[in-house]
């Protein structure tokens, strides 16, 4: 049994709307598995890349300067960010006019090609200069189809979850995210153990990027099998034919007050999780001179703690509102950041693990609460394309550069607090949005009706 629409009771007022959306659990639950596992795979490479990048430094940037050479891997990282855009500005319009699950198939598959291909790239010590270029080919291909996924993935979620248990259905999203850091980093640092550094260096780095060609098979079959979420059908049935393309001026300009709160939350929101999960095992190695393994475990356990942690934080934006719950994390960020850093910075595997700790709970009330707030900012009519938009341009400015930003601020002032300076600066930029955000727990998304559980 799918989505069904039928004639609510007179009893019924969470709308203006005559009707209410029924949806069946199975059939929930399968969306959301197929949304989070396109979301696992993304972070799977990410999180490859940042925990194996000082072994990528080697081999695609030789130099003497370790430094340099965590710059320019950075920057290859940085580079996908820039045409995420590009991406989010091809498939969300795309998505509001065919369908959320056409284009959810297609961004799987270019993922899972882009980040094959890693695996297969000559070394520089064999092709020279093309061996980075073709790592950024590589990273572009990821980068372009990531445009089109988070947003896509959310706003399929959002779509089919009933109003009350939007949050905790939506915070398996980023289950998946924290699956796939924990399978990418987990597998970089049993490598790690294992093989001796020529060994990792020569061969070994390549595994990690070659799994993704199986995972990417899994996830397009899930994908594949999936319906049309109801919102998008209601919206379909409008039109006797094809619905109209939506011109991307009334996507951006005639959405602009949410594309502006978009851009808040979701800046915090990549800065902290970049900040934490991509940067600080660079941070605790390169940095701190803190011993590889070790550092690569204390992450790996705080993001386990994140897992658990994540659909009771989901249920708890269904039963107190999302503005409440990420309110409290950019309050946390603001006045934590600097202990939190000070305890890593002693050095002991206890300070290391607390201070990391307290910032993964902290970053757990943007994971719970982002994926049920960021689709209902907009419209069923542009939700895809609007959001797509939004969440790219402030993940290609602010989040995604994370890294490069904040590796190039500590080298250029030799300041090792910069890290906790620049997630305060953002928790203040995330609580104005909050601030001007409206509450959507527990109500319809804009432009859909009432949606409750079979």
């Amino acid at each position: 049994m799918s989505a069904v629409t039928v004639t609510a009771p007179r009893s019924v007022s969470l709308t203006k709307s005559r009707h209410t959306t029924v949806t069946d659990p199975a059939l929930v639950r399968r969306a959301v598995k197929a949304a989070a596992l396109g979301n696992a795979m993304e972070w799977f490479d990410f999180g490859v890349y940042s925990y194996i990048a000082v072994t990528l430094g080697k081999v695609f940037f030789p130099s003497g300067n370790p430094t340099a050479q965590l710059l320019s891997t950075f920057g290859a990282f940085a580079a996908a960010f820039l045409v995420r855009p590009f991406g989010g500005m091809v498939f969300g319009p795309l998505g509001d006019r065919i369908g959320r699950q056409k284009v959810l198939a297609f961004t799987m598959i270019m993922m899972a090609v882009g980040t094959f291909a890693i695996g297969l790239i000559p070394s520089y010590a064999t092709i020279g200069v093309g061996a980075p270029l073709l790592l950024l080919v590589a990273r572009l291909v990821q980068g372009f189809s990531t445009g089109g996924e988070y947003a896509g993935a959310s706003t399929f979620i959002a779509e089919f979850a009933p109003d009350k248990r939007r949050g905790f259905l939506g915070s398996w999203l980023e289950f998946g995210t924290l699956a796939g850091y924990i399978g990418g980093a987990g597998l970089v640092t049993l490598m790690t153990a294992l093989l001796p550094s020529d060994q990792m260096t020569s061969w070994g780095w390549r595994i990690p990027f070659l799994i993704a060609g199986p995972m990417g098979i899994i996830g397009l079959y899930l994908r594949m099998r999936l319906e049309e979420t109801p919102a998008f059908a209601a919206e379909a049935e409008k039109c006797e034919s094809n619905r109209p393309k939506v011109p991307l001026r009334e996507m951006i300009v005639g959405q602009w007050k949410a594309m502006l709160l978009c851009v808040g939350l979701v800046l915090v929101f990549n800065v902290t999780d970049y900040m934490l999960l991509s940067y600080m095992p660079s941070y605790l190695t390169s940095v701190l001179k803190y011993d590889e393994t070790h550092g690569l475990v204390v992450v790996l356990g705080v993001m386990a703690l994140m897992m658990i942690v994540q659909p009771f934080a989901g249920a708890l934006t269904d039963r107190v509102g999302r503005r409440p719950v990420i309110a409290a994390g950019c309050a946390g960020f603001l006045f934590l950041s600097i202990p939190a850093l000070l305890l890593i910075r002693q050095g002991s595997l206890a300070a290391v693990g607390l201070g990391m700790a307290a910032l993964g709970l902290l970053l757990v009330t943007f994971t719970a609460a982002m994926p049920s707030a960021l689709p209902a900012l907009f419209p069923t009519r542009v939700r895809y394309g609007s959001l797509s938009i939004g969440f790219n341009v402030s993940v290609s400015l602010f989040g995604g550069t994370t890294p490069l930003v904040v590796t190039a601020l500590i080298g250029a002032t030799g300041n090792l607090m910069m890290p906790a300076y620049y997630m305060m600066a953002a928790s203040l930029i995330g609580g104005a949005a909050v601030w001007f955000m409206a509450e959507s727990a527990g109500r319809p998304l804009p432009g859909s009706a009432p949606s409750v559980e079979a």
